[in-house]
């Protein structure tokens, strides 16, 4: 039997284990999320966002179980409490538009004639949920699928094992029937043979390029709805009339907050020249502050990379970058923790250009670029300059100008004045290699459901 493991950025241990399931069995457990599926669709909606919703309160009242278990599963400090100020923003937001995004489309409803587009579910949802932000990501799609009358089926990433088992064992708990909500156990190989042999309709993946083709492969020929976040390069664009403060500020901790493994953190960094020298020095005072340790020490303010693999490609691509001419400019010296494994220090790296991997390929770990500007075309062309596109920050006291210049960046969301934020009230998506769909807001609710036309003749006397 196949076991799937979480070595734990901490120490190196094996953390958790669990069984993976056959492809039989799992077919089991697709095969009772669809026998329930009709069921829980025909519930009134209202119990059924009120029943997420106390799913949601019961994860809450978990925290002393989950915040450690984070912890020790990737290495997010406990320092910062978990995720839930996102996980309820997001639970609650969706909660509250359910009514409307799902409402039907009434064309016309006469004497003669109904006529309206309704909104109904897919059936089975598949959610596949990464480590980094393993709570968050998965309730942008958990809360509003089951909400529009989906069941839902969970498969979290070896480094998160138990993460799957603490949000099922939440919503049971408040709740939810058990079929309705599921956790599975997979390896890549089950995972795919059951999304080729169509056991789903819809799948929602968050994880890398390389997995986010693999889930494409899998579906092809079986015409399975696909919603996909991929890999992220982000810049962040300061102008000349930035305020300096709250762009270092909030870029710096973009960059580096959870050792760097946001999917939508600042990767890059283009400055107009007027800003750029301060703009460094204070940088690199800001990411010198952090305490680099046992993310269980109240302390720490920044833990180990969820994984030591993660980290050698951090520091393969500073390596790369210093060889070519780049300067690292944060003294390794503040960071005796810096291990050469899972603790690495974090990094400002300047002198840099695009003919680096480390300005080009995903990073996601504790290390930023910055490069000097001239002009805002010079800036858009560097920003452009990327296989990905989530999300870039432009700091301006411009709104006018950061929305000219915003429609012609090739990004899912345009942020000014801000970084490194889900805003559930809006689509949360991607272009190019960052994939394509789209998450949270009422283009959430539709993603996750189809439309149904009705066209209903009535007989007249």
């Amino acid at each position: 039997m196949a076991m799937i493991q979480c070595i734990s950025p901490v120490d190196g241990s094996v953390y958790a284990e669990r069984a993976a399931l056959s492809f039989d069995a799992a077919k089991d457990v697709v095969a009772r999320a669809r026998k329930a599926q009709k069921a829980w669709a025909k519930r009134p909606l209202e119990e059924r966002v009120q029943l997420v919703l106390k799913g949601a309160a019961r994860l809450n009242e978990m925290s002393d179980v989950v915040v450690p278990e984070l912890a020790w599963q990737m290495g997010r400090p406990i320092k910062y409490g978990g995720e839930y100020k996102g996980f309820n923003e997001r639970s609650n937001y969706v909660a509250s538009i359910a009514a409307d995004a799902l409402a039907p489309v009434v064309i016309e409803e006469s004497d003669r004639f109904e006529r309206r587009i309704e909104r109904e579910a897919h059936g089975v949802v598949f959610v596949v949920a990464p480590w980094n932000y393993p709570y968050m990501t998965a309730i942008n799609t958990i809360a509003p699928a089951l909400m529009a009358g989906n069941t839902v089926v969970l498969k979290h990433a070896s480094q998160t094992l138990l993460v799957g088992e603490r949000l099922v064992q939440a919503f049971i708990e408040a709740g939810v029937p058990e079929d309705v909500f599921q956790n599975v156990f997979l390896d890549h190989q089950t995972t795919s043979a059951l999304i080729a042999a169509g056991s789903f309709n819809f799948v929602n993946f968050t994880g890398s390029v390389e997995g986010g083709r693999s889930m494409e492969r899998a579906a092809a020929g079986t015409f399975t709805g696909l919603g996909l976040e991929l890999g992220g390069k982000d810049p962040g664009y300061v102008m000349e009339d930035a305020d300096l403060e709250a762009a270092v500020d909030t870029l710096m901790d973009g960059a580096t907050y959870n050792s760097g493994q946001c999917c939508c953190g600042i990767e890059r960094i283009y400055v107009h020249e007027s800003l750029y020298d301060a703009f460094v020095e204070k940088s690199v005072a800001w990411v010198s502050n952090y305490k680099l340790g046992n993310p269980l020490d109240p302390e720490t303010s920044l833990g180990p990379m969820a994984n030591k693999r993660f980290a050698k490609v951090v520091r393969e691509q500073i390596a790369d970058a210093v060889s070519k001419g780049a300067k690292a400019l944060v003294d390794p010296k503040l960071f005796p923790q810096d291990d050469g494994g899972a603790y690495l220090a974090p990094q400002v790296l300047v002198d840099v250009d695009h003919s680096m991997a480390f300005m080009r390929e995903e990073t996601f770990g504790p290390a930023v670029g910055i490069m000097k500007v001239k002009s805002d075309e010079e800036a858009l062309a560097l920003m452009n300059d990327s296989q990905y596109g989530l999300t870039a920050s432009l700091w301006t006291k411009d709104a006018e100008r950061a929305a000219r210049l915003g429609r012609e960046i090739e990004t899912g969301t345009v942020f000014m004045n801000r970084a490194d934020y889900l805003d559930p009230a809006l689509c949360w998506t991607g272009v190019k290699e960052t994939g394509r769909g789209g998450s949270l807001s009422i283009i959430g609710f539709q993603n996750l459901t189809r439309p149904k036309s009705f066209h209903l003749k009535k007989v007249t006397a």
